[in-house]
């Protein structure tokens, strides 16, 4: 535990991932096929993994930067100055090719469905960004790029990761503090003996339910859901949300327990806005600065 004189600091956490421009419509049901459904509300953000865990990580800490890559054309230009605006630090190289864009039916009990388009653009280590602000940062949320960008990641104190990328996780064999996934999702399925080494915790969520852990020293659990602080709206980015906010608990040294408790809130805020934004959870700073963690961390996995 932190010294009961050590000063307080700020929890300095960043994303290395990609970025979706997305296209939104709220619909009574998605369609079936040759049926015509009419889209009562449309919208459109930047978001997909990286996007939406950098945006909840610059509203836990006070700041984020998100190490991406984006596409040399109007999308990806916009994507960099709209998730500016939302408060995240975007250090990009530009692509040649397209910004990768989505379409995302929500249903009238706010499920969604995406329709991905274009190539994931992830970072490289060989990117001109600055990696070097990494050294010594408190934690590093990874979700798409080489394995170089993943060491240089690995820079940080905690480093988690997403299971949707398991097999380029397996072939870099990069160590992990977490993973965090979907137990209820084939497209996040976690093999266990898959990664080398074992990574300190691996965290499967099951919506309403909760979810379930395991940790490398043979712990195992589960946490429940937490309550919605409003009415439910729509499920995109309430994954990213949760991992986002147990990637700032494990960095801020909460407990295992305590940061399931906050990722969870996490995901529960986010399900009641709309879109990914609207209703993701802010922890209001300490006086005269971010949110902080203790200077000597405690072990949170």
């Amino acid at each position: 535990m932190a010294n009961a004189t050590s000063p307080p600091r700020p929890v300095r956490v960043s994303v290395i991932g990609h970025v979706e421009w997305v296209e939104f419509a709220r619909v009574d049901h998605v369609p079936k096929p040759g049926e015509i459904v009419h889209a009562m509300e449309t919208w459109e953000e930047p978001a997909g993994g990286g996007g939406v865990a950098a945006v909840q990580l610059a509203k836990l800490a006070g700041a984020c930067t998100l190490y991406t890559a984006l596409g040399d054309d109007e999308l990806g230009r916009r994507a960099a100055s709209r998730l500016g605006e939302l408060g995240v630090r975007v250090e990009t190289t530009f692509r040649t090719e397209r910004q990768r864009r989505c379409f995302t039916y929500i249903d009238a009990n706010g499920e969604r469905t995406i329709t991905t388009i274009g190539v994931r653009l992830g970072p490289s280590a060989e990117d001109p960004l600055p990696w070097d602000e990494l050294e010594g940062s408190d934690a590093v949320y990874f979700v798409a790029g080489d394995r170089g960008a993943l060491v240089q990641g690995r820079r940080a104190r905690v480093v988690a990761a997403t299971s949707r990328i398991l097999d380029d996780l397996a072939t870099f064999g990069v160590p992990l503090d977490a993973v965090i996934g979907s137990g209820t999702d084939l497209g996040e399925r976690y093999v266990p003996d898959k990664l080398h080494p074992t990574p300190g915790v691996v965290v499967l969520t099951e919506g309403e339910h909760g979810g379930s852990y395991t940790t490398a020293d043979g712990r195992a659990g589960s946490y429940p859901a937490a309550p919605l602080p409003g009415p439910r709206s729509d499920a995109y980015g309430c994954g990213d949300s949760f991992a986002a906010g147990l990637t700032f608990a494990l960095g801020a040294a909460y407990e295992l327990t305590e940061a399931l408790a906050l990722a969870a809130r996490c995901g529960a805020a986010c399900l009641t806005g709309r879109g990914p934004y609207e209703g993701q959870l802010r922890v209001a700073p300490a006086p005269g600065g971010p949110v902080t963690a203790p200077a000597s961390p405690a072990t949170g996995s």
